[in-house]
């Protein structure tokens, strides 16, 4: 075979080749991700979604602690593309996170090669398109990040591991709903909730009128799976349970918590849970699998998917199971409250996760991060934290950093609210590396919204209605509070987390409900080591990196765009020797 230098094997095997001198200790595995439109129906309208590899919901990317990815993805939209690991924290590497403020976006017909190593972590995550409102129409996949064998998993073997997505929906396009969100219509209420890309079984006359295929996940009586939940949507916060079976939590987003049983669990955007989930029924027929809305009215349906048993001999029986009072956000905040952390138990290291006492480190910084519904602001509609509308420059700012560009963005986001008329602005929080903050999250919205970290896990301590004062932090929890990195904060209350900012890099802070991070709910928190020089402190510029806004000019066009080889869609790699002989065998044959 011949090798042209934009051959993708070719590639793949120097890209290798690069990174072993670093991670030759550590497993590596490679992918090719093609980003494409496809024609679905998932609520039994034809329309377009966006599918990874011809799937929708995407691929899973499963790996284990320590192993390097590298991951081309081709990008066939016709816009901008770049995908967001969701909770992998990519120490010292925020160039591979995946959004505007640290990547310029894939051009339409261009690929582009994330390399990142999954350090110290383990648990349940996904990934998603972070740009122009992509997700509203899929893109997103499962990350499971295993245990390494050294380190014993705080429960038994499951016999199956089931990954479920359960999202709204919408019928519109992405970009009509951008359009929307920009103008003064907004999203709207959902037209549906959707299982792993599936509409409702029809468990209602009318549900049955329309024909909408559903989802089925099949099972042995007596055994026990692991049900790892993501809520992939935009908008809406779920409520999750299966008929006449329990949920034993085990883990949320990398930490392994103390294992209690649920009926049923909110999940709010963004957030992801497992539980082991026992067959212990007669299994003589189906159950409900069910994801219904949470504080609103106005969704047409619950998502409904089907467990059925392999001795089912027919229909799930009954009406759905109940959920919590609808509106009742009450329940919902005792219920994440009662999440606590294992603290025997080791995650991606041997030393038990309650080690690290967070509730007896000092506090170096405090935040109070308010936001507020949408507002016009210099004529357009936008939405704040701390009166600060953010605009993504057209340079990104790691980018901006790296090359001392100034007045792209300034280290000016203030640590409360200002008395002074809302704007729009680039403004970053200057974070203290290896500092302890404290950052409380006031919700002055009328519906839940979803924070989010990029870049580390945080300590959830407390959450409460009304006002946070300083007299709060009576209530925080000290000893066993869940890490994780994405937390509700419900209306008209707040919620606090503690982080201890050990990962130098450029970290996006967000709203995850994507209407409010579209409109300015972000902002970025730069955490530079002054101790050494940034190459030491953190893995330097990619050497494929695009370049964009200010920094056009070093940006080559790829004249020919790449085509993927006939090779699989993913190959694992242990063994560097095995590499070079691989390399011996492709340059032999030039």
């Amino acid at each position: 075979m011949r090798c042209s230098p934009l051959h993708l094997r070719c590639i793949s095997v120097v890209v290798f080749l690069s990174v072993t001198g670093t991670l030759a200790a550590d497993p590596y595995i490679f992918f090719d991700w093609t980003v494409s439109y496809l024609t679905a129906s998932p609520l039994g309208t034809r329309q377009q979604v966006i599918g990874i590899n011809g799937q929708f919901p995407g691929p899973i990317l499963n790996v284990t602690t320590n192993w390097n990815v590298v991951m081309n993805v081709k990008n066939n939209l016709d816009e901008p593309l770049l995908l967001t690991w969701n909770g992998i924290q990519q120490r010292k590497n925020s160039w591979q996170d995946g959004v505007l403020g640290t990547n310029c976006p894939i051009p339409a017909g261009w690929n582009w090669t994330y390399e990142f190593q999954v350090k110290d972590q383990i648990g349940s995550f996904f990934y998603f398109p972070s740009t122009n409102f992509q997700r509203a129409s899929g893109g997103y996949g499962g990350i499971i990040v295993n245990n390494r064998e050294i380190i014993p998993v705080p429960f038994a073997r499951p016999d199956g591991d089931v990954t479920l997505f359960i999202s709204d929906w919408y019928t519109k396009s992405h970009k009509k709903l951008r359009k929307d969100v920009e103008g003064k219509n907004g999203l709207g209420p959902p037209d549906g909730i959707l299982i792993n890309g599936f509409g409702p079984f029809p468990y209602t006359r009318e549900l049955a009128s329309n024909a909408i295929p559903f989802g089925t996940i099949n099972v042995e009586p007596g055994k026990t799976y692991r049900f790892r939940v993501h809520n992939s949507g935009i908008a809406t916060s779920l409520n999750f349970r299966i008929q006449n079976h329990n949920l034993l939590l085990v883990e949320t987003e990398g930490s392994y918590t103390v294992q209690q049983n649920y009926t049923n669990m909110d999940i709010h955007v963004g957030q992801s849970f497992s539980f082991l989930v026992t067959m212990d029924q007669s299994g003589s027929n189906d159950y409900y699998i069910v994801a219904s809305p949470r504080f609103v009215t106005s969704v047409k349906a619950s998502g409904v998917a089907i467990l059925r048993y392999s001795s089912s001999q027919g229909p799930a029986l009954g009406p759905l199971p109940d959920p919590p009072a609808e509106l009742d956000t009450f329940f919902s905040m005792n219920q994440a409250r009662s999440i606590r952390l294992n603290l025997s138990a080791g995650a991606a290291r041997p030393n038990p996760q309650g080690s690290f006492k967070y509730g007896q480190i000092t506090v170096t910084d405090v935040y109070v991060i308010v936001n507020g519904p949408p507002e016009m602001i210099e004529g357009r509609l936008r939405a704040t934290l701390n009166g600060i509308s953010y605009i993504p420059p057209s340079t990104p700012l790691k980018l901006a950093q790296q090359y001392n560009i100034s007045g792209v963005y300034k280290l000016d986001f203030p640590k409360r609210p200002m008395n002074r008329h809302p704007r729009v602005d680039t403004s970053v929080i200057n974070g203290t590396f290896k500092g302890f903050v404290e950052i409380i999250f006031q919700n002055s919205d009328t519906t839940v919204k979803s924070y989010h970290l990029d870049g580390y896990a945080f300590f959830v301590v407390g959450m409460d209605f009304g006002l946070w004062t300083e007299n709060s932090r009576s209530t925080y929890n000290k000893g066993d509070a869940v890490a994780r990195s994405t937390t509700q904060v419900y209306p008209g209350a707040w919620t606090a987390i503690l982080v201890s900012l050990d990962n130098a890099g450029m970290w996006n802070l967000r709203i995850d409900n994507l209407a409010s991070w579209y409109l300015g709910q972000e902002v970025y928190l730069s955490v530079v080591n002054p101790e050494v020089d940034m190459d030491s402190s953190e893995n330097s510029v990619p050497g494929n990196s695009i370049y964009c806004g200010r920094l056009s000019p070093l940006q080559k066009d790829q004249a020919q765009r790449v085509k993927f080889s006939g090779s699989p869609r993913s190959i694992f790699v242990r063994s560097r020797a095995f590499l070079l002989a691989l390399f011996a065998i492709l340059v032999s044959s030039l």
